[in-house]
């Protein structure tokens, strides 16, 4: 069976077209189309539906999906095996993170590792977090630097780096910043700005209000951070934030008895062999975790 031909299958499978594959394969659509048929007729079953402009997967694609990516692992991983034998830190590297991390605590890390590891190839995607742990579980990334999930997913190994406190967060101007120690459930009376459902912050949030039973005016969600910022700064409502992000026309509510924060770190698979490259990545990401633990 020809690997480039269940590569192709895969990446249709996943991106639910045969356009956006040939894009994240750097090939043609004719050159997809071509695979997925040779495939099929070693097959000598139809692995698709093509109704109108939609694909989807037939009977005997589902049955191929999860055998064809385990294969698809096995040979990536048997790769890495053999290629870190030589102890060369060179290569590709495939990681994601959010957008936060690479902009608030990637960049000293990202120079260091470009000035000491010059023959890898650094190919970095800005995903959710969510997003990133399901290509780290699917192996399209070797490392997550990512909010990490509430609790452990099997096979996933999750490593906290950084701990990073939420607050409360308001204009200086909104009837929230004239207040001291309010109660949890005062946060009702205003409308809020918050993560999308489904993020890992999120599920932070919706963990603080669960005891309390409080039903919250969420105005609108987004899933970047930087919008929430702005969307808080100039009016439209509170929100929670990270500490970092805390500046000039932002302040602090304090909430009675309520201390939040969330967990950022690494996130790779369980069960896959880490390139040299990954591990050098990994290791420095360690010592800065730690240096700035020391600093503080």
């Amino acid at each position: 069976m020809d690997i480039s031909g269940l590569q192709a299958f895969i990446s249709v499978a996943e991106k639910g077209s045969f356009s956006d594959a040939a894009e994240a394969l750097f090939i043609t659509q004719p050159a997809v189309s071509k695979r997925i048929a040779a495939l099929e007729s070693e097959l000598n079953n139809q692995l698709f539906d093509r109704i109108g402009r939609q694909i989807q997967l037939t009977e005997a694609g589902r049955a191929l999906l999860p055998r064809a990516q385990s294969i698809i692992s096995e040979i990536q991983d048997s790769q890495r095996a053999i290629q870190n034998l030589s102890q060369k830190v060179a290569g590709q590297l495939l990681i994601g993170t959010s957008h936060h991390i690479g902009l608030h605590r990637l960049p000293p890390v990202l120079r260091h590792y470009n000035q000491s590891y010059p023959q890898v190839e650094l190919a970095m995607q800005f995903l959710d977090s969510e997003q990133a742990c399901k290509a780290v579980l699917h192996g399209d990334l070797e490392l997550g630097i990512v909010t990490l999930p509430p609790e452990n997913t099997d096979p996933l190994t999750l490593v906290p780096l950084w701990n990073d406190p939420l607050h409360i967060v308001a204009s200086d101007e909104h009837p929230l910043a004239l207040q001291q120690n309010i109660a949890l459930s005062a946060l009702a009376d205003h409308p809020a700005i918050l993560p999308a459902r489904g993020t890992f912050t999120r599920e932070v949030i919706e963990k603080m209000l669960q005891p309390a039973n409080i039903q919250l005016q969420v105005r609108l969600s987004t899933n970047y951070l930087e919008t929430i910022r702005m969307m808080v700064e100039i009016g439209l409502g509170w929100s929670i934030l990270p500490e970092t992000m805390i500046g000039e026309g932002l302040c602090s509510i304090s909430i009675k008895k309520l201390k939040l924060s969330r967990q950022l770190g690494i996130v790779y698979h369980t069960d896959r062999t880490l390139s040299n490259a990954a591990k050098a990545m990994y290791e420095l990401l360690i010592n800065a975790a730690d240096h700035e633990q020391k600093i503080k």
